[in-house]
């Protein structure tokens, strides 16, 4: 009995090549479906978060692009430099001259000066603050000074030399029927070497008070500060100050007033020895009842007038040339005959009733 056994049969290798090429495509398709759809997903996911950070986060967006346009400008445009002293100093001589406060604008324009002696420009606004003040014989010694700069100097060189051709003098001033108050600081006597360069006295400070007063069409009270240079030779009998009161007359005249003036210290001894500033006290009253004058009423503004120990009224008669009405005040204060400071309100009254450089004249 013959038996059979089976052989398994053989391969064909071409088609096992073939089997294998199939299933190697058909994983590379997969497995480039699967990459491509991931990837879009990432992109689309990524968007969505740009897009969500856009609209939480403007602010940023608005920063950087004011960043982006503030580097193209120049530095000076986005932070202008820090302005040096002796600038400031000039710059606030300027405006305190434009204000009428002449002393303490000569005195930032000094510092400024002995900051930088050679600048032109303080130079230049030093002269123009005292030929302001009239005083010509101080503004020509400052444009002499720069006129000896030469070129250098640049336009205030051929200012100066303008200047100083025209010849400029002090003109002659006089003023009738003075209200003011020229007061002696006092008694006491001492040894002075001469005035130093500059002023030695100067206004610190002017504060007007308008008092409530039901039988007064105007009365309103001055405390100036009078502040001495410290370390400076002095002799406060030498000191003299002036303070006039003015008026406008049917609101377009400006004239002296003759309304009732009367001053005194408030500090006690005025010698600047123990108080610095020293304050005087300066009061101007209108009554309401105030109109024509009779020799009565001269008689009686004679007897009111306060012997010079402590202070003194002023009081002028009252014509018919018209209403009165306050306008404001100018302060003089002299050492030794020499004009050291002035001060006004407002400062128009500079320019209308130049000082004297000299404390002897009216």
């Amino acid at each position: 009995m013959r038996i059979l056994v089976s052989r398994p049969t053989q391969s064909d290798p071409s088609f096992i090549v073939g089997l294998g090429l199939i299933v190697i495509v058909a994983a590379a398709e997969i497995f480039g479906a699967t990459f491509y759809y991931i990837g879009r997903m990432r992109a689309a996911r990524g968007s969505a978060q740009v897009l969500v950070g856009t609209a939480l986060r403007p602010p940023a967006a608005s920063a950087t692009s004011a960043s982006a346009t503030t580097k193209g400008l120049p530095t000076s445009a986005a932070s202008p430099p820090a302005l040096s002293i002796t600038d400031r100093l000039l710059q606030e001589g300027i405006a305190l001259r434009d204000r009428g406060v002449m002393t303490n604008a000569l005195a930032r324009l000094h510092e400024a000066s002995e900051r930088d002696p050679q600048n032109a420009m303080v130079l230049e606004e030093t002269a123009k603050t005292y030929e302001s003040m009239q005083l010509f014989d101080r503004s020509n010694e400052m444009w002499r000074k720069l006129q000896e700069m030469g070129p250098a100097a640049g336009a205030a060189y051929e200012l100066a030399d303008r200047r100083l051709k025209l010849g400029m003098s002090t003109p002659a001033t006089g003023e009738a029927g003075m209200a003011s108050a020229s007061l002696d600081a006092g008694s006491i006597h001492r040894d002075v070497g001469g005035i130093a360069e500059g002023p030695i006295l100067s206004i610190s400070e002017v504060k007007t008070t308008e008092e409530p007063n039901p039988d007064a069409e105007t009365s309103l009270t001055l405390q100036i500060g009078i502040r001495k240079e410290p370390n400076a030779a002095f002799d406060h009998t030498k000191v003299k100050i002036q303070v006039f009161f003015y008026d406008t007359v049917e609101d377009k005249d400006v004239k002296l007033t003759d309304a009732d003036v009367n001053y005194e210290w408030l500090t006690s001894k005025h010698d600047w020895t123990d108080t610095n500033p020293e304050i005087l006290s300066v009061s101007y009253l209108r009554p309401k009842t105030k109109g024509g004058s009779s020799e009565a009423a001269l008689s009686a503004a004679a007897a009111s007038v306060r012997p010079p120990g402590k202070g003194r009224a002023a009081k002028m008669s009252s014509s018919a040339e018209g209403a009165r009405r306050y306008l404001g005040y100018r302060i003089l204060v002299y050492y030794d005959d020499k004009l050291q400071a002035v001060q006004a309100e407002p400062a128009r009254l500079v320019q209308l009733f130049p000082p004297s450089e000299s404390g002897s004249a009216p």
